[in-house]
């Protein structure tokens, strides 16, 4: 008689456990219908109502097999709040995703040579980055310890999660310049006409907007090390562009080199107040390891390179040649 019990309930779990299994299976090759590329979860987000969401967007056939699937297991069903991408994926896995936290991952890249209200730009147009920045004269020179923010965020690729917010880019690529520059200025060449870290960096910009080549930058370095040393004014047309901002059109005149602005190199002695843009790496190298060179003046080809030369006569000759096309 017991055998027979055991026997009969053997069946009976066999049945109960197959038919489980067989019910069960088919939720592993759903794919969840979602038309966006990525989902929010909010803060205290269960997967009753996440499920009916899904339903009414018709991104599945029906929420009652998963709710039975969650009772028997029911720690697979806690969701952690977060941006994840679950786009054809099976239904499950989506579940598994939120449930293991693994949230999608998002770039912001601040590109050599960029200015800070570009920076700040590409961050208002960033997906899923909460845009917390007072762009005000004030709050800038806040965010920066008193600093003016130009030149001070380190051009790279930072990853972030959604709803991230973007003072916290900010301050990331903030201390990472802070950090290269002090490293930077750790290995300067000595007898260097630049007095401190700052002037490294303001260097360092002007550098990099005149560098269409990355092979030329040390030597445009030295040029301007070699115009300092003899006290020249650098006379370098992008920081004339960066004090004329929003009124210079495409075309620098001269009448833009004659006016005075606090950046105008052509006007004023050693360096404007601040970076005009934010310097690379090897810009910030190439300004405290500029080559040994006896140029004074260059000027572009007009290719990305730039012809270099010793004496103003040599650099008129070159301008004719490659600015004003005579021979």
């Amino acid at each position: 008689m017991i055998r027979v019990l055991l026997w009969i309930a053997a069946v009976i779990f066999m049945s109960a456990f197959f038919g489980v299994y067989h019910f069960l299976e088919p939720l592993r090759s759903e794919t969840l219908k979602l038309t966006e590329e990525y989902t929010e979860i909010p803060q205290g987000e269960t997967f009753t109502s996440l499920c009916a969401k899904w339903q009414s967007q018709q991104a599945l056939v029906s929420c009652l097999p998963y709710k039975f699937y969650s009772k028997l297991y029911p720690q697979k069903f806690t969701l952690k709040a977060g941006i994840y991408k679950l786009k054809n994926m099976t239904v499950v896995s989506a579940i598994e995703k939120i449930n293991l936290g693994e949230k999608a991952d998002f770039t912001f890249t601040i590109i050599e040579g960029d200015t800070y209200k570009t920076v700040v730009k590409n961050l208002q147009n960033s997906a899923f980055l909460i845009f917390d920045i007072e762009d005000t004269e004030s709050a800038r020179f806040t965010q920066f310890g008193n600093n003016h923010p130009e030149g001070w965020l380190y051009p790279d690729t930072y990853h972030y999660e959604g709803a991230t917010r973007a003072s916290a880019l900010i301050n990331r690529a903030h201390q990472k310049m802070k950090t290269v520059l002090s490293e930077a200025w750790d290995k300067r060449d000595k007898n260097l006409p630049l007095k401190t870290q700052y002037e490294a960096l303001i260097l360092a910009s002007i550098i990099e907007k005149e560098s269409g080549e990355a092979a030329e930058r040390d030597i445009i370095s030295s040029v301007f090390h070699n115009r300092l040393n003899k006290g020249m004014r650098l006379q370098t047309d992008p920081t004339v562009i960066y004090g004329l901002g929003e009124r210079f059109d495409g075309d620098i005149k001269r009448s833009h080199l004659r006016e005075y602005t606090p950046y105008n190199t052509y006007r004023i002695d050693r360096f404007p107040p601040t970076p005009i843009a934010m310097p690379s790496h090897d810009a910030l190298i190439a300004a405290v390891q500029p080559a040994q060179t006896d140029y004074f003046y260059f000027v572009s080809k007009g290719n990305g390179e730039h012809h270099f030369s010793k004496s103003l006569k040599e650099h008129n000759r070159a301008v004719r040649k490659y600015i004003l096309n005579q021979k």
